[in-house]
């Protein structure tokens, strides 16, 4: 698997009113513009359009219907091929002098379309975005000061908002994890979850965790993301790799709590509760094998919401 991580620069030029959780907010202004930028008919639903299979922003938004052209049929279970992490300050008002800023990863083929995702956002500083935009003229708008490379060892500024977008833009391709050799010595590990994470079993969400059930979730994640966005199909003995986790790793301390978080939704005209566990939890056992899924877990987040944030962790100890 191919990605990248960018981190955008945000300057506001007139006031921004924002939530204290702006993954949502940036998610549906980010559509929205990228929209605007891409479409070759406007006005006309993404489902008749013929120039569907080619559009970067049918496979961003509506990687179900772009995938349906191509053979995919699973509807909207089809995993979108970005993540947008915001900053978790909680800040709500920004003035000018004032610094946004957020992380976006892009997978696989997404890649490609880096340069209508940062055209994307510079055209959504001239629309406006966050709370009262439309009310006062100018409220809400930024200029995009910088887009900068952080997968990589070092940081390296692509988009100076100038110039051109500059070619190396720090593909970071998950081979090294899973061809490294493992640490046989390492049988313990703190995993810190920064943002809610939204993790079902048995149809239902969960308020604490344990191995077993993290590692179905993210390895049904990373699959289906391979296979979507960068072609690859993960033969693993899923049965195994499952077992060994359930009967080789437990639990030796849990500090998660529930957080509760909710967003509006444009379409469904209401606010959806989205609330998930956070804080860490620590793990020991026969932990080598699981490392490499659990590292790009960290740039690909684990459950439900991840586009706008949700359910990303880090390793915070081994």
């Amino acid at each position: 698997m191919k990605l990248i991580k960018h981190h955008f620069i945000l300057n506001p030029v007139t006031d921004l009113i924002l939530p204290p959780y702006k993954g949502s907010t940036l998610r549906g202004g980010f559509g929205h513009a990228l929209k605007r930028v891409t479409c070759m008919n406007r006005g006309e639903e993404c489902t008749s359009c013929i120039l569907r299979s080619k559009c970067a922003y049918s496979y961003i938004f509506e990687t179900a219907l772009f995938n349906s052209v191509h053979g995919k049929t699973e509807g909207s279970r089809l995993p979108h091929p970005f993540i947008i992490e915001p900053s978790r300050d909680g800040k709500q008002f920004y003035k000018t002098g004032d610094k946004l800023d957020f992380n976006l990863v892009l997978l696989g083929q997404a890649i490609d379309y880096t340069p209508h995702v940062i055209l994307a956002f510079e055209e959504l500083g001239k629309i406006g975005i966050g709370k009262n935009r439309g009310k006062y003229r100018d409220n809400g708008k930024y200029k995009l000061d910088k887009v900068i490379s952080t997968g990589c060892d070092s940081d390296t500024i692509i988009y100076d908002g100038k110039s051109h977008i500059t070619n190396d833009l720090g593909v970071i391709d998950s081979a090294g994890y899973f061809n490294a050799s493992p640490d046989p010595g390492c049988n313990k590990i703190t995993l810190r979850f920064l943002t809610p994470a939204r993790i079902k079993y048995n149809g239902n969400f969960i308020e604490d965790l344990d191995f077993a059930i993290l590692m179905r979730n993210l390895l049904r994640r990373l699959s289906w993301l391979a296979e979507i966005h960068c072609g690859e199909k993960w033969d693993m003995d899923w049965k195994g790799i499952i077992g060994r986790a359930k009967k080789g790793v437990r639990t030796v301390h849990s500090g998660l709590c529930w957080h509760d978080w909710e967003r509006y939704s444009n379409r469904q005209e209401k606010r959806l509760k989205m609330g998930g566990f956070i804080g860490d939890i620590t793990f020991e056992g026969e932990l080598a094998e699981f490392f490499p899924f659990l590292r790009l877990g960290e740039y690909l987040h684990v459950g439900k919401g991840t586009v706008y944030g949700l359910g990303k962790y880090e390793i915070a100890g081994e």
